[in-house]
């Protein structure tokens, strides 16, 4: 049986280093329990809805799941726990399956032989570089400042 973990409010952590370093602008899902997950991934496109998967991210690491600055403010994630069997799932369904995907469009997943999947919604408000926390209980967002 699946325990689903809930969606936690959003955080600020200011992300400033004291030495200056290239700026890095990506989509950052950090894994703070002591399982391995697997992270799948979903945004609209130039040509549409898609998602992506599977990325892992060991205990205590974190996975760049898009790289480069984020276009949209709205972006959505499933994470699942390898080992333990919780997830951190969502009411924004998107396609997926068990091997690695990229899957173009949302619609008629079951009908075109993939698994209909809730994600969660991130509200990067705007912001170019995004970080998640994924805990035990929830997930919060750590935005740069």
């Amino acid at each position: 049986m699946i325990r689903t973990l809930v969606i936690a409010a959003v955080v600020m952590l200011p992300a400033s280093v004291m030495l200056p370093q290239p700026a890095l602008a990506d989509l950052r899902v950090c894994n703070q329990t002591q399982s391995t997950i697997s992270i799948a991934f979903g945004y609209r496109a130039e040509s549409g809805w898609q998602s992506e998967g599977w990325w892992v991210a060991g205990p205590e690491a974190c996975a760049i799941v898009y790289q480069g600055d984020l276009n949209s403010r709205y972006y959505y994630l499933y994470a699942v726990d390898d080992m333990a069997g919780g997830a951190w799932d969502g009411s924004v369904f998107m396609c997926t399956q068990d091997a690695s995907f990229t899957i173009f469009g949302v619609e008629d997943c079951l009908a075109r032989g993939y698994e209909r999947t809730g994600f969660f919604e991130i509200d990067t408000q705007g912001r170019t570089d995004w970080t998640m926390q994924l805990t035990e209980n929830n997930s919060t967002s750590l935005e740069p400042q």
